[in-house]
């Protein structure tokens, strides 16, 4: 997709105070606020909702069909608007595709300090979501937006799933395989580039990673032994995977030499260009992440934004994972196996 020529003096990451999304708050904070609003009203209809950690809610349209609906805002991550905008839409999509839904209808959510930034560059962050948009297929067919003390955008997300091809993260069992469809790496670099460290060659790391749609979402949904799938975001591959262990009441055994990641991220890394988010998320896990090498955990906690699929895959369709793979130009290899879980462990790295 071709980029968009902006005002090249806007530096959106200077308006805000975090970043993407390791805007997010911590898990057990998460907890706690949703503890306080007590139980959510129900229907009979509504086969996903906040009773777990499911990346969105399902509701059963009764023709076999279920309707996703999820949504997804944060500040800026690049200093670009339309870029900006390009990033927000592609991982507020990604849930839908994380269930191995099909995404059809979107609403734009905007804040934006009018006092600080112009209307026009608020448009430019509007023209990137647009774009991604039609590309994929979505009808952003409207929104809203309110005067706010820094730039926060995202869409809300309906999508289309074949229920009995619907994809969670509370189904992943003992023996499975883990796949991640996208290095990590990301909040390591975008913070290096807020700190002005990053190196002229790797500009375009992260923003590349972060507008890849996961749309491979919808093929793998088609794959019987995908047994559980959930994408990577702010929790980093650690939260997001304790996640799917809990949930599943599994635990999961990495290797750490095999886990994709952004290479070039780590001499920002030994630089400290650590997001605030990683040690949020380090704390949050606590013994479910045993204690390791900085190194490890500062990987495995580090937030992504807009990141990929993790899958937990029954050994005998290893291959047809790695076929799917190939098809959307990605060498997919395992990671990691789940195993009966034992304890309050969730993750145990090796390598």
């Amino acid at each position: 997709m071709p980029r968009r020529d902006t005002m090249s003096s806007i530096r959106l990451t200077q308006y805000s105070h975090g970043a993407g999304c390791g805007c997010k708050i911590a898990p057990d904070v998460l907890d706690g606020i949703l503890a306080k609003a007590g139980p959510a009203a129900g229907h009979k209809r509504l086969i996903v909702g906040n009773q777990g950690r499911e990346d969105a809610a399902v509701y059963d349209l009764g023709d076999g069909r279920g309707m996703i609906a999820t949504t997804d805002f944060f500040m800026p991550i690049v200093d670009d608007p339309f870029d900006f905008g390009r990033i927000a839409a592609t991982n507020a999509i990604s849930d839908v595709y994380a269930m191995g839904g099909t995404p059809v209808m979107a609403l734009g959510i905007l804040g934006w300090p009018l006092d600080k930034l112009s209307a026009e560059v608020a448009g430019d962050v509007m023209a990137g979501a647009q774009a991604v948009c039609r590309e994929l297929g979505v009808a952003l067919a409207g929104g809203h937006s309110i005067d706010a003390p820094e730039p926060i955008f995202g869409l809300a997300v309906n999508g289309l799933v074949d229920l009995d091809k619907l994809k969670l993260n509370s189904t992943a069992k003992p023996g499975d395989l883990l796949f991640l469809t996208k290095p990590l790496g990301v909040g390591m670099l975008t913070t290096a580039e807020k700190r002005g460290l990053l190196e002229m060659g790797h500009h375009g790391l992260a923003r590349e990673t972060m507008l890849k749609p996961n749309s491979i979402g919808v093929k793998l949904a088609n794959v019987k032994g995908v047994n559980a799938m959930t994408d990577v975001t702010g929790f980093g591959l650690a939260g997001h995977l304790a996640e799917m262990c809990q949930a599943s009441n599994v635990m999961a055994q990495i290797d750490f030499r095999k886990l994709p990641r952004l290479a070039e991220a780590e001499s920002y890394r030994r630089q400290g260009a650590v997001p605030g988010g990683t040690l949020r998320n380090r704390d949050a896990l606590g013994e479910s992440l045993p204690a390791m090498d900085e190194a490890h955990w500062q990987w495995l906690c580090d937030p992504q934004t807009s990141g990929g699929l993790l899958l937990s895959v029954d050994p005998a369709w290893e291959d047809d994972v790695e076929r799917i793979g190939r098809e959307f130009g990605l060498s997919l290899q395992s990671f990691g196996v789940m195993k009966a879980r034992q304890g309050k462990v969730s993750i145990e790295v090796v390598g």
